[in-house]
């Protein structure tokens, strides 16, 4: 066949569990279309087992990942960053196909989406001395606040703009050593998994970032009611409805956040997922 008759290769969009790319175990699809309704890829809907899957992933990498050194992690979001700068055209074009903006809009969220992964990395060295003290007590002792993270954060991202809000959320939980399972947008699934493949191939341990494609409001009840759940980011839930899945979070008193902007103050994004340690010490003589 001349290179006229050649077949296109179509990409099937799977889950992203565990560093790896499985298929629903349902065996369950939906159909992408593009902004004019034209077919552009199948990606799995995920079911309440691929999420019991995520947050075990999420569970096992959690202590390895909360004992690397913030150096490290800053690295491995750094990466990440490097690697999408690399596949920035295939982002620009995925936006463009699904929700019909310009090239020109869909390249500035490439951007920044990639400046705020940089952004993030910049920080996973600061937070001690940002969010921890050396606090004044009455005795001979030393007094000290660590910022430690809570565990395992469920992420529903904020849909529009959809990459920027993603990797915004993920990045904020998991630079301080969190890990994170996420429910990516079905209006724009496609994005989410391209950000798997980024992560897939650079250094980011298996299980530490997971995404799921498929029903926020099938997954978002389990997701909330989850025992191995730590803490919850509603940012992408009407607000209308977080208060349903808070009262699904209560029974192992998940810490709740919600940022209605993608531009909410990083800072208090990055410390609704850390909890405070203080420890205390003797002085020696």
């Amino acid at each position: 066949a001349t290179m006229s008759e050649r077949l296109s290769v179509l990409k099937t969009y799977k889950l992203y569990i565990n560093g790896a790319f499985p298929r629903s175990e349902s065996g369950r699809s939906f159909e992408v279309n593009d902004h004019q309704g034209a077919f552009l890829a199948n990606a799995a809907l995920a079911s309440r087992k691929d999420l019991r899957d995520a947050v075990s992933a999420a569970r096992n990498a959690q202590n390895g990942w909360s004992k690397a050194t913030a150096y490290n992690r800053g690295q491995v979001l750094y990466r990440i960053a490097e690697v999408m700068e690399g596949r920035r055209d295939q982002f620009v074009d995925e936006i463009t196909s699904l929700i019909g903006c310009s090239k020109k809009k869909a390249t500035k969220e490439v951007d920044a989406t990639i400046d705020r992964w940089v952004w993030y990395a910049g920080w996973s060295d600061k937070l001690s001395a940002t969010f921890g003290n050396t606090n004044p007590v009455a005795g001979p002792f030393f007094n000290f606040t660590v910022p430690e993270p809570v565990g395992v954060v469920g992420i529903i991202p904020a849909t529009s703009p959809t990459l920027l809000s993603i990797s915004s959320a993920i990045a904020a939980a998991t630079v301080s050593g969190n890990t994170a399972v996420v429910i990516a947008p079905s209006s724009n699934p496609l994005s989410a998994i391209t950000l798997g493949e980024v992560c897939a191939t650079s250094d980011v341990p298996a299980g530490v970032i997971n995404i799921l494609t498929g029903s926020v409001d099938e997954l978002s009840p389990w997701l909330a009611a989850h025992m191995d759940i730590d803490a919850l980011d509603l940012s992408g839930v009407p607000i209308e409805t977080r208060a349903e899945l808070a009262v699904a979070s209560v029974e192992n008193l998940k810490r709740i956040a919600a940022f209605d902007s993608v531009d909410a103050p990083p800072l208090a994004t990055m410390h609704a997922f850390l909890e405070a340690k203080t420890i205390w010490h003797p002085i020696g003589i």
